[in-house]
Order: structure tokens, then sequence, then C-alpha cells
């Protein structure tokens, strides 16, 4: 993790540690990378429940709530299925917050539709959700790494911004 993330992740921690609420992950493309970035602040285990690594759409599905039609419909990668992901991580995990990625990191598996480097991230509540979109290829490992402190960033500026 690179300065800039480590920093992020202890405002973070900070933030939650002071207020005493609980996160979790839903993650899809970037496969727990968003945990480890909680995680590396020591004492995590305070506010941090846990992540749902869903890399398909039957785990979106059954552990997530996340609507098969929406998934048919729309495909994984789409802001509705970030945040029904948020939903469900909370509910799944009982916490005040979830923070979730699902996309196409490469190198293949883009469309003309949805190009590699499409990643959907959101965070919040189940009652107050914000996203992001990042869609830019820079290879799968810049990808991933740029979704992750991306998303570790919205949710601080989330938290910030809700007063937590």
């Amino acid at each position: 993790m690179d300065f800039e993330g480590k920093m992020i992740s202890r405002e973070v921690s900070e933030l939650l540690w002071e207020k005493e609420k609980t996160v979790a992950t839903a993650e899809s493309c970037t496969g727990g990378r968003i945990a480890e970035a909680i995680i590396a602040v020591p004492g995590a285990s305070k506010y941090f429940k846990g992540g749902i690594i869903c890399y398909v759409n039957e785990v979106k599905e059954n552990l997530l709530g996340v609507s098969h039609q929406l998934l048919e419909e729309k495909t994984a990668v789409c802001e509705e299925v970030a945040r029904e992901m948020v939903k469900g991580a909370c509910r799944a995990l009982r916490t005040d917050f979830a923070i979730a990625a699902t996309g196409i990191a490469g190198p293949a598996g883009g469309t003309k539709e949805i190009p590699v480097g499409t990643i959907w991230l959101a965070c919040g509540s189940e009652d107050n959700i914000v996203t992001m979109k990042v869609q830019e290829d820079h290879g799968r490992d810049i990808n991933l790494a740029i979704a992750t402190n991306n998303a570790m960033q919205l949710f601080c500026d989330f938290l910030k911004n809700e007063g937590v």
C-alpha cells in the first residue's frame, strides 16, 4: 500500500473509532483489497466486522441479496449493483456502513459498452449511499490499486460529510 493509501486508512480508522461505528466490505473485482486497506491500521477489529468477496453473480445474489433481474438487465458492472452490494453487506454483517466495488479490472472481459477499467464504487449505510465510477485502463494491477484508493477516499469523504 502506498503512503497516500495508508494516510486515508488511518483517517478512516480515526473517524470510525471515535464514533464507535462499524464497516464491512462487499468486493467483486478488488477481491479483498479494500478490506486489506482497512485492516492495515492496528485496532481495526474494533470497527471492521468483515468482508464478502462476491466475485460471481451467484454470491452477489445469495449473500448480498442483489436482484437477479438487475444483474441480468444491467450486468454486475453498474451503479445499481454497487448500491445493492452496500445494502447487502450492511445487512449481512450487521454494520453501520459498507464499501463495495464491482467492475472489470482486466486485462480481458471488457466490452464496447463496458470497457476494461470500468469499476463502480459505492459506500454508505443502507439508507444513504454515494457512488463513483472509475473508467480508465492502466493494466490490472494499477486499475485495482486506483479502485482501492478511490474507494477508501470516497468512504473517508462520506464519513466527514455525514459528520461521523
